[in-house]
């Protein structure tokens, strides 16, 4: 296994963490709070939200892209 696919597995891996610390953040008394008053999650949230994203399907594609 290439150090790329290593990689990729761990970009992978912290993305869908990230992704699950979003989606626990989200469900906090804060958040909720938050949400009803403006409509927006606060800005911890989105940032799991984001990188997480950023980071599965980063991993993703290093993992996947250009197996041989």
């Amino acid at each position: 296994m290439s150090m790329k696919n290593i990689v990729g597995i761990a970009m992978l891996g912290v993305g869908i963490l990230l992704l699950f610390l979003g989606y626990q953040s989200s469900q906090g008394m804060d958040d909720r709070v938050s949400e009803a008053v403006t409509g927006e999650y606060t800005d911890s949230t989105l940032w799991y939200w984001v990188l997480g994203a950023i980071g599965t399907v980063g991993g993703a594609a290093l993992f996947l892209i250009d197996r041989r």
